[in-house]
């Protein structure tokens, strides 16, 4: 072997060495031990006197990662159709104490004026899906259906209460791309000084 190439193998053996060291010194955690981290801190939500609806968190978060993964325009599309959702949910069941003795009081006549409030505001949430804006019709749906479940499964932080069973349901929707950016965060111990390495958590 010659002194040169004697030169470039120690040359190559210690940059290898040191980039070595260099990794071994960040901690790397398995996004199912990061997640489940993120998980584990949303139960305490569920305590009263919040007795928030916590499942919607998972529900958008899982959504969040349906769009793509963790992004500000995931988060922001998903946060403005789940409060929207929200929103028609709330619209359905004033609706309904309205017109929920329309047909009749029987358990028939009142089911049959409930499917006609859902079908008039189920077809004015997807029309409203043709704006840009609220363009995420599942979110949409997320939404409604937490809303939904909050308000008469009595979570939130008044049970029976249609405003704070809103605002319960679009604020846990809401946590639900965070949390998928914590997760996704998580899985690394902050940067060496000097280190250029990123966070690989999208930026739309």
């Amino acid at each position: 072997m010659t002194n040169g190439s004697a030169r470039r193998t120690g040359s190559v053996r210690r940059t290898g060495a040191a980039g070595s060291t260099g990794r071994a010194g960040r901690i790397r955690l398995p996004h199912e031990v990061s997640a489940s981290i993120v998980a584990f801190a949303t139960v305490f939500l569920l305590m009263s006197p919040l007795k928030m609806p916590t499942w919607a968190i998972f529900i958008t978060w899982a959504g969040t990662f349906l769009q793509g993964g963790p992004s500000r325009s995931h988060a922001t599309a998903m946060v403005t159709a789940t409060t929207t959702g929200a929103g028609f949910g709330a619209v359905a069941v004033l609706l309904n104490r309205e017109t929920g003795t329309m047909f009749g009081t029987g358990a028939f006549a009142q089911a049959l004026a409930l499917a006609v409030v859902i079908f008039v505001v189920n077809g004015t949430l997807l029309a409203t899906g043709r704006l840009k804006p609220f363009a995420l019709i599942p979110g949409m749906f997320f939404g409604f259906a937490s809303l939904f479940a909050t308000y008469f499964g009595g979570f939130g932080y008044d049970a029976g209460h249609l405003g704070a069973a809103f605002v319960s349901a679009a604020a846990m929707c809401a946590l639900g791309p965070l949390c998928a950016t914590l997760g996704l965060r998580l899985m690394f111990a902050p940067p060496a000084r000097g280190s250029a390495d990123p966070i690989p958590v999208r930026q739309e």
